[in-house]
């Protein structure tokens, strides 16, 4: 064998033709959709940006098949993981513990890793994988030379249970000796991630806020196939997901039942995640209000942000990025348990008048739900101003300022950046 080619265990480059650059993103995905479809986002800018680019999503999503990616994006598939109430894991669908699967898991993404031999690495959230998962990865990505980015959101949680888990499974260390870059998909005078973990000077350079991620309508646009509430002004209600979402759909389920003026109708958007028996009572209660419609799920959820008057919502990441998208008065309704992030996003949103929030008191532990008290603000809410009057620069500049910050990753082949690389500095 040649000297400058060894074979995959050893995990170097071997000599290869050149090739448009090729990015893997890595979306370990154990609750909910929200990392999918920020990961989705991402790979479509990507691709309408170096539309000769390949990028793989490496994803434990059960409904990563429902969306649509452009030319150039594919996905691979890992044995699903799903995180429960009390914050523990186990396997989605197979018969194994969880560190059997956590093992399978790691293998196909380190397969994965060896056979398309990414230039560019984006980890969604996680610096180390779920359970450690990421990490013969990680090591056979930096031996190689890819460009390893870790990408976050704009809250993780509050400050001292991101230092507890980072701590405990290595992520900190991962952040100086693994990462290149670390994006804050955010603006840093709304809220700062990483805020008390320790030796912030070990990779404060390799920090950058990027903005929010701005979504656009997808087309085509399908043929008539939504309720006839769209058809004029309503109020979109989406509990994201919906696995945790059953308290805030009761809620304004509650308010149309307690009162009928409430001006207009709402379409409830349930989500893939909603247990069977949760979702048959709550249509068994929309189809005797006539004000009141649902939806199992809709994976082009823009389409129905685009078309609604205002939106109800609990505030994660993604369903925040589509109220700034598509500007609309928006109530959130956040969830406190098992990570504090949504309160934390929706109260900074609150303080600078981007949205309205309405804490559950039955999470909080101030009482039961009063369908009154959402019956209230479902009145005010067509009146609040959109988000865009609160002005904000660059607040959803984060997909562009992505593909600026790796066009000198991304604009040229590899082999002929390898090439300019050596003849600059020969």
């Amino acid at each position: 064998m040649p000297s400058n080619v060894v074979d995959l265990a050893g995990a170097e480059r071997a000599p290869r033709s050149p090739h448009a650059p090729r990015v893997l993103i890595y979306s370990h995905d154990t609750f909910g959709l929200g990392h999918i479809r920020r990961c989705r986002a991402i790979a479509n800018a990507l691709i309408a940006s170096f539309p000769h680019i390949s990028v793989i999503i490496v994803s434990g999503s059960s409904v990563i098949s429902s969306f649509q990616f452009g030319d150039g994006v594919d996905y691979v598939r890992i044995p699903g993981v799903e995180k429960q109430s009390d914050g523990s894991y186990e396997p989605h669908h197979l018969n194994l513990d969880l560190g059997d699967t956590i093992r399978l898991r790691a293998d196909i993404i380190k397969q994965t890793v060896l056979s398309f031999d990414p230039d560019v690495v984006i980890v969604d959230k996680e610096p180390v994988g779920l359970r450690g998962e990421l990490k013969p990865s990680l090591d056979i990505l930096r031996r190689r030379g890819a460009r390893i980015v870790l990408g976050l959101r704009d809250v993780l949680d509050e400050p001292a249970a991101v230092l507890e888990e980072w701590s405990r499974n290595g992520a900190l260390e991962a952040l100086d000796t693994v990462y290149d870059d670390i994006f804050v998909y955010g603006l840093e005078n709304v809220y700062q991630p990483l805020t008390g973990l320790p030796g912030q000077h070990r990779f404060a350079d390799k920090l950058r806020y990027l903005g929010y991620l701005k979504r656009a309508v997808p087309s085509p646009m399908p043929p008539n196939r939504y309720p006839r509430i769209t058809k004029q002004p309503f109020i979109l209600v989406t509990p994201g997901g919906g696995g945790d979402g059953a308290g805030v759909i009761d809620w304004v389920i509650s308010a149309y039942e307690a009162d009928p003026t409430i001006a207009l109708p709402a379409l409830i958007v349930f989500g893939p995640f909603m247990s069977r028996e949760k979702r048959k009572e709550f249509a068994e209660r929309i189809a005797r209000n006539p004000k009141l419609e649902g939806l199992g799920f809709e994976p082009r959820l823009e389409l129905l942000m685009n078309r609604a008057h205002c939106v109800v919502a609990m505030g994660g990441y993604n369903t925040f990025c589509e109220i700034l998208s598509f500007d609309k008065p928006a109530l959130i309704v956040p969830r406190v348990r098992p990570r504090l992030e949504q309160a934390i996003r929706a109260g900074r949103a609150d303080e600078l008048k981007l949205v309205d929030v309405l804490y559950d008191p039955s999470q909080t532990g101030e009482g039961e739900r009063d369908p009154r008290v959402m019956a209230a603000a479902l009145h005010a809410l067509p009146q609040r101003p959109p988000p865009s009057q609160a002005f904000m620069p660059d607040l959803l500049d984060g997909l562009p300022a992505i593909s600026r910050a790796l066009a000198g990753d991304l604009s040229l082949p590899v082999r002929s950046r390898a090439l300019a690389q050596t003849a600059a500095t020969s």
